[in-house]
């Protein structure tokens, strides 16, 4: 067994046939040029000033100064200037010990507290003169709105955030068919139409020598005729206002037969749009019209 001055623990056996025996190499504290390093350069010069820390715990002396008055419960209004003065320069100090480049403000404010603490161990005036305004006064103001403005900016960052709290996402239908919906015809729409025609056979005035004998089941055949050939007919169309009331009231009851047959359709676009006629797709023969019972008389 063979102990080392560093490691007098380790124990290392010499392999059968006097081989060498097995040696740990020092590693390498830096790789330079892909070639390790393991001792260092006599002629290496680190300048103090080449390793700088950055402290960005406080972002100015007025937010300094709210976390010495806050870690002590203090009154803000009440600022013990003495002892905030005292732990201020400690941090001044620390900042120079750690070779951190004060900024001007953190001077500034230095500057400031010692003025504010050399006014107040000046004697005050006498009672009948005027009294001076607290010299902490005009830093407790800008205390108080730094504050306001902090608070303010942290609600503001604990609101969602795009891209880093909520995420916009966009979904894109490749494959869109649109499908229209045709409205119902109500009666309520027929009834409507069919006034606007009443409305038109009264201007119409004729003089009958006799009356003619009209039939509801010869208009329905009349009706279908209008619609062979031919996609929509609008409704009011298929009225011919000189007949005057009855003809119209003849018309309208061979369409409602019609309808009742499954031999047309009432068709409207939109609501209260015009109405259209046209005949049914899937419904009787129209040769069947002789063998419809005709209910209305």
């Amino acid at each position: 067994m063979i102990e080392t001055a560093d490691c007098p623990d380790i124990e290392v056996r010499s392999p059968a046939g006097g081989a060498h025996p097995p040696q740990q190499g020092e590693m390498p504290f830096a790789i330079v040029d892909g070639e390790p390093v393991t001792d260092v350069p006599r002629d290496l010069y680190i300048p103090p000033q080449a390793l700088e820390v950055f402290l960005e715990a406080f972002e100015g002396p007025l937010d300094l100064l709210l976390y010495l008055i806050r870690r002590q419960n203090l009154d803000i209004l009440d600022i013990p200037i003495a002892d905030i003065t005292r732990q201020y320069m400690n941090y001044i100090e620390l900042m120079q010990e750690l070779d951190l480049e004060l900024a001007g403000e953190y001077l500034l404010m230095a500057a400031m507290l010692a003025e504010i603490k050399s006014r107040m161990l000046l004697p005050r005036p006498s009672e009948g003169a005027d009294e001076e305004d607290d010299p902490r006064a005009e830093l407790v103001r800008r205390l108080q709105e730094y504050e306001r403005y902090k608070r303010a900016a942290e609600d503001i960052d604990g609101l969602p955030r795009v891209d880093r709290d909520v995420h916009p996402a966009v979904a894109e239908l490749t494959h869109r068919q649109v499908v229209r919906i045709l409205p119902e015809v109500a009666l309520q729409e027929m009834l409507v139409a069919f006034k606007d025609v009443v409305q038109r056979a009264t201007m119409f005035t004729s003089l009958h020598v006799q009356r003619e004998t009209l039939s509801v089941r010869q208009r329905m055949s009349d009706v279908l005729a209008n619609l062979e050939g031919v996609g929509l007919v609008e409704f009011i169309r298929l009225f011919r206002p000189e007949e005057g009331r009855l003809g119209v009231t003849v018309t309208f009851v061979a369409i409602l037969e019609l309808l009742r047959e499954q031999l047309v359709e009432i068709v409207q676009a939109e609501p209260y749009r015009p109405l259209h006629v046209r005949r049914a797709e899937s419904g009787p023969d129209s040769a069947a019209v002789e063998s419809i019972e005709i209910t209305s008389a």
